[in-house]
């Protein structure tokens, strides 16, 4: 069966985590994604954590699915041979720093006499223009600047960078998604044409909500008390450990169905059968008895046994997974978001799938691959190079 992607190729000049994620959902979806590599090193992911099993756990997150191809695009031959992979491409992505492509003469303009229909997705911290531009940024500075970080404050403890990487992955799934627009709008145009996405940009966008307080008040949000008083929506489960927590929505729209079967769930009939019980202000009145009641009944539970009971009752519920359970949870397994696949160096290994699901796509799984493990194969299949040829480009540090 074609993938949805299928046909579609992707010159990956992408490093680290932003960019990198963008091009490995393409490479999911069907997309022929070549990561174009430094020869010597690659990209800087293969070396972030532990190395002695070979590229580490953290490069094969979030490259699988691609080939990879060495070039040394500082090299004036290296440089024409990029020339002639753009001519056969649909799109180049980037996260480099500001102004590398340019410094290494592939501007978008250049790329485009090239190949008009060609598409440049490019990931920079604060874009291409305006007062920030040429500033370097990573997922915390992102973070900063998108507002996650004071969205995440709790009132008296110093600020700190939530730990999930929403100014990187959060960045590259937006890109995703320009690069898929600029494919579907040149299929009526004909032309390629950039793709930027700020990564300021994109925390703001995922904090959108939070922000309207600022829109509503004239304020910004005050911090968050580090233990609330009033209703809670956290509680501590069996056997008590550090991560034993379940959460449960008893507040906002949280329907009097909902309430109800609550109530039913944790013995508490009386609740259960008294209408004026049934709303998200009576529980706000009443939240410091309802914590205790609530909790008393989830710590003779494990979170994940106080998420079925609940859940089955139609309760808004979830259970607090760390990222042991993560990899364990029967529904993300159920979803193929925990995937098994065979690694040239590891052998076996566990990885998070895609999170897209498409009924007639779907996702057959490869794993990140080797630096430079597809050189001869991409020169072969785009440009004709023989294995001589190739050969030659290594003895000069080409390739």
């Amino acid at each position: 069966m074609a993938k949805a992607l299928d046909g579609v190729r992707v010159l990956d000049l992408t490093q680290f985590e932003a960019g990198t994620s963008c091009t490995q959902m393409l490479a999911w979806l069907g997309a022929d994604v070549i990561k174009i590599e430094e020869p010597t090193h690659g990209d800087p992911g293969r070396r972030i954590g532990d190395t002695s099993k070979g590229d580490t756990a953290y490069f094969l997150l979030l490259n699988a699915n691609k080939r990879s191809a060495t070039l040394n695009l500082k090299d004036p031959k290296g440089h024409e041979l990029f020339l002639e992979l753009v001519k056969g491409a649909d799109v180049v992505a980037e996260n480099l720093a500001p102004g590398a492509m340019e410094r290494l003469g592939l501007a978008y303009d250049v790329l485009k006499e090239v190949n008009p229909r060609i598409i440049l997705a490019r990931m920079k911290g604060f874009g291409t223009y305006g007062p920030y531009s040429e500033y370097m940024s990573y997922d915390t500075v992102a973070q900063a600047t998108g507002g996650s970080i004071c969205a995440n404050a709790v009132a008296g403890i110093p600020l700190s960078p939530p730990r999930f990487t929403i100014g990187d992955i959060g960045s590259g799934m937006h890109l995703a998604l320009g690069i898929v627009t600029a494919l579907y709008q040149r299929q009526i145009t004909g032309s390629g044409q950039q793709v930027e996405v700020s990564m300021q940009d994109a925390v703001a966008n995922l904090g959108r909500v939070w922000s309207r307080g600022y829109l509503e008040t004239g304020h910004s949000h005050p911090r968050r008390e580090a233990h609330p008083a009033g209703l809670r929506s956290i509680f501590r489960c069996s056997p008590g450990g550090q991560d034993d927590y379940v959460m449960i929505f008893t507040a906002g729209p949280v329907s009097a169905k909902q309430l109800q079967g609550l109530f039913h769930v944790i013995g508490r009939q009386d609740l259960s059968n008294d209408p004026s019980c049934h709303s998200a202000q009576w529980m706000t009145d009443h939240g410091e008895e309802m914590n205790a009641v609530i909790e008393g009944w989830t710590t003779q539970h494990s979170k994940q046994e106080a998420m079925r009971l609940l859940g089955e009752a139609g309760v808004p519920v979830g259970a607090c997974l760390n990222a042991e359970d993560l990899y364990h949870d029967p529904q993300l397994l159920a979803r193929e978001m925990v995937v098994q696949v065979e690694h040239p160096q590891r052998g076996p290994v566990t990885l998070l799938g895609c999170p897209v699901k498409v009924s007639d796509s779907p996702v057959d799984y490869a794993p990140a691959p080797l630096l430079g493990q597809h050189t001869d194969e991409v020169y072969r299949q785009l440009l004709d190079y023989s294995d001589r040829q190739t050969a030659g480009l290594r003895e000069q540090h080409v390739v």
